[in-house]
């Protein structure tokens, strides 16, 4: 028998999230709903903020039967009035936040000559216009409690078109902006700010083009590891960004893509 120290308490020194809270836009699907449990799972208490009851349900009872203490929000971020009650009535639930992931999206993709304002204005209510109010609202708080992680759910929109990008891309790539801005102002007092960037994943946001099942062969052929990706491939990633290893970890846009975008 090895006589080695189990790792288990310098994995809890690096990665434990005890004692933490967390709030979750978009986290009653895909790699929203992903990252709030593996959060869940690594300790946090966490808030899940989405527009329909049902998946809020489903979500909560998921991270409760893994022994998490949980919370869901309905809400609707497309609007300011609908982004400031979420915002209070989460922080309401386990105290005000440690963690924020915004991973609400709407993925509306008209080509640009036929852009206009409605979707226009949704497209970046929702991707970039809640995550900044929800970080002016949190991040303040979190720099005068010395800790503070805000993670956003980027794009590889962000960083090249492919797909009608449209408004979308635009939008993403604000967030990538975002979490250089949100860290140049609160990073020296510890509050990270950093964006996932996804290859194509297989989520109900993508699915207009999982529909067609030869442009996911084809985007799981340019992809490194041979296959799209899951929502789970978020979690570990995630719970990185929002422990206290990565707290010097700042401003940068962490590509968890199976090397999508090395290709």
């Amino acid at each position: 028998m090895s006589d080695r120290p189990s790792p288990s308490p310098y994995l809890s020194e690096l990665f434990s999230l005890e004692g933490r809270v967390a709030v979750v836009t978009g986290g009653s699907s895909g790699i929203g709903r992903a990252i709030a449990v593996a959060l869940g799972r690594a300790g946090a208490s966490v808030v899940v903020v989405a527009r329909r009851a049902a998946e809020l349900a489903a979500v909560v009872r998921e991270l409760e039967g893994h022994g998490c203490r949980a919370a869901a929000v309905r809400a609707d971020l497309g609007t300011r009035e609908g982004v400031a009650g979420a915002a209070e009535e989460a922080a309401a639930a386990f105290g005000e936040p440690d963690i924020l992931v915004n991973s609400a999206a709407v993925n509306l993709r008209p080509a640009m000559g036929e852009l206009g304002d409605e979707v226009w204005d949704t497209t970046m209510a929702v991707n970039l216009d809640a995550p900044f109010l929800l970080g002016r609202r949190f991040g303040p708080g979190m720099a005068e409690r010395g800790f503070g992680r805000l993670i956003h759910i980027a794009s590889q929109q962000a960083f090249r078109a492919s797909l009608t990008s449209g408004a979308y891309g635009v939008s993403k790539a604000g967030l990538v902006a975002l979490a250089r801005s949100q860290a140049e102002a609160w990073s020296p007092r510890g509050v990270t700010a950093n964006t996932l960037v996804p290859g194509f994943v297989l989520t109900p946001l993508n699915a207009r083009v999982s529909a067609d099942p030869e442009r996911v062969r084809a985007l799981a052929a340019r992809t490194l590891t041979g296959r799209n990706g899951l929502p789970e491939d978020f979690a570990g990633a995630a719970v990185f960004l929002a422990s206290p290893a990565a707290g010097y970890v700042t401003g940068q846009s962490i590509f968890v893509d199976g090397g999508f975008s090395a290709h």
